[in-house]
């Protein structure tokens, strides 16, 4: 299957999408899009591409006879670009998040039902060899059935532009890689969701950058997330800070290193404090890490024809838990999702 690829956004992120396309013998791109066509033609010169630019998707599709777009927007552009691109008969492989909020994502997915096209969500922090090795150890059996996942995440970036002047920066632009790293690693959904956002002293965030939620799992569990985006000093990872707790021992991952668990060691006698025994994880996964491993995942699915691990009817659930984290901050109460 040739793939035939128009570029929707010609800014930082779209440098990595536009590598992997020209590294793939069976895709080819066939035109960029950006609202400032300077700002594709720009892009094309850099890389040497002899391709046409347009300041408009339907345009370049109309022209193109492409069958792929990848959209590099910022997130308020995602349904426009995403709608447009699937009535066109087009999939769409994106970046996240999949949208700018929860109606807009049931949209989306609406068209795709309509449609019959897919798309698929960047969601990069899935493809990791330590991630993939702590699922190993939560799914071994080995600390037994999963009770809670605990993430803490406080890192102080100054990133300046757009996410500075957010409403919710931390739950809408970064944690739906924490939340839907929650759910890769426990197998459920969300069912309801407690949030307390707020923004500390020295923040230089106009939204609240700092939040606590908690969300019941459709499995029984419970998922507790505690992070800032203007945290300076003792910084965690970008990858989050894990412990998960089982009724036979626990895991960690700090998200840097890899992760470890303790079992109980049912060889001991029982005691006050039971003794353990390490639990190492797997390292068997040899995928390739971040973007590029979920965009082989990505191109996998579509030559298959099926769902990739990151399609809009998988990641909406994703999308529920900030949107609903969001609105539990506003009410101040527990939400059903």
């Amino acid at each position: 299957m040739k793939h035939r690829i128009v570029v929707a956004g010609c800014g930082g992120m779209s440098n990595t999408w536009i590598d992997y396309a020209m590294e793939r013998e069976n895709a080819e791109i066939v035109g960029l899009v950006d609202i400032y066509e300077e700002s594709a033609k720009a892009q094309a010169a850099k890389r040497g591409l002899q391709v046409p630019t347009f300041t408009d998707l339907a345009s370049a599709l109309a022209e193109t006879d492409a069958n792929l777009v990848f959209d590099v927007t910022i997130p308020a552009s995602h349904k426009q670009i995403v709608t447009t691109a699937m009535r066109a008969g087009c999939n769409v492989l994106g970046e996240k998040p999949m949208a700018e909020s929860y109606a807009d994502a049931e949209e989306i997915v609406a068209v795709s039902v309509e449609t019959g096209k897919s798309y698929a969500v960047m969601q990069n922090r899935r493809y990791n060899k330590q991630i993939r090795s702590f699922l190993d150890v939560i799914k071994s059996g080995a600390i037994g059935t999963v009770g809670s996942i605990h993430a803490d995440f406080f890192l102080g970036p100054h990133f300046g532009g757009f996410r500075d002047l957010m409403d919710n920066p931390l739950i809408v632009d970064m944690a739906i890689h924490t939340f839907d790293q929650a759910r890769f690693l426990s197998g459920a959904d969300p069912v309801s969701v407690y949030c307390h956002e707020y923004n500390p002293p020295g923040s230089w965030y106009k939204g609240n950058a700092s939040a606590v939620c908690i969300f019941e799992m459709s499995d029984g569990s419970v998922f507790t997330y505690n992070g800032s985006w203007c945290a300076d000093g003792l910084n965690t990872s970008w990858e989050a800070n894990w412990r998960v707790t089982g009724s036979e021992g626990g895991a960690r991952w700090d998200g840097a290193t890899m992760p470890y668990g303790e079992s109980v060691d049912r060889s001991k006698a029982e005691g006050f404090i039971r003794e353990m025994k390490r639990v190492e994880g797997s390292q068997e996964w040899n995928g390739r890490e971040g973007h590029f491993g979920c965009m082989d995942e990505m191109f996998a699915a579509l030559e298959e024809n099926r769902p990739a691990e990151t399609n809009c009817h998988d990641n909406i659930k994703s999308v529920a838990m900030v949107f609903g984290a969001v609105e539990s901050a506003r009410l101040g109460q527990k939400i059903k999702l």
